[in-house]
Parts: C-alpha cells; structure tokens; sequence
C-alpha cells in the first residue's frame, strides 16, 4: 500500500510539474528546497524561540561497550520543541523537498519508492556500518 501511495505521489508530481520541467530548473528547485527547509529550522531558532540549539564539542566517553550505549550518551543539541507554526513552515518546506526529489525521479526515469527502498535495504543490512 504504501508503495502505491509514493508511485501515486511521484505520478502527481509528473502531471503537475510543467514550468520546471528542465532537469537543471529540478536541480535548482530541489537545491532551493533543501536551503528553505535549513532556513526554516533556523528561524524556528532565531525567530521564533520554540527551540534553541545548544551546541559544543561532543565528548565520547572512554568505556562504551556498544553502539547502544554510544546513541544514549551523543546529543542532538536541540532544546524546546517546536511550536505548531514552525512545524507547519517545516513540514510544508519538507513536502516542497520531497516534490522536486520526486520530479528529478522522473526525469531520470527512476521510480521514488524504489530509492527509498534500496536507501532502506543499505542501512538495515549495513547498520552502523553505514554511518556517513
């Protein structure tokens, strides 16, 4: 089910994108999109409040016996949540990201759900292997 709902989503993207159908006008639209969704977590800080970042250098203890232990003690340095307005630019920025990545899909002739499952397959089989 939920591949159809992605193929559904990639093939209204299709039928929709008509004034940027150049695949170097997709490569800015999606580059675009990825700095509006930094601006926007930025603003939430700067902004609005709702979350602050408190960051500093990342202090691995000596004695971790397993990637477990590893996750509990790194930080992700975000305070606060965020309020249902910086949520809402958010998540509407990340749908833009997530329409241009579909169009570049299919330009390339590449199936969206097919990325996202060979993306899936690499970190499930690979785990902490695949760290980037």
């Amino acid at each position: 089910m939920k591949d159809l709902i992605c193929d559904e989503f990639q093939n209204v993207v299709g039928d929709l994108l008509i004034r940027h159908r150049s695949i170097l006008d997709i490569l800015s639209k999606l580059s675009e999109s990825v700095c509006r969704v930094n601006r926007a977590v930025v603003k939430s800080v700067t902004d609005c409040g709702c979350v602050s970042i408190n960051a500093e250098k990342v202090q691995i203890p000596e004695h971790i016996d397993s990637f477990e232990e590893l996750k509990k003690c790194l930080d992700n340095h975000l305070r606060g949540e965020l309020c249902s307005s910086c949520e809402d630019v958010i998540v509407d920025e990340m749908g833009k990201l997530l329409f241009y990545s579909a169009a570049l899909c299919n330009t390339l002739d590449l199936n969206l759900y097919d990325v996202f499952l060979e993306e899936y397959k690499k970190a499930s089989a690979l785990g902490v292997f695949n760290l980037t």
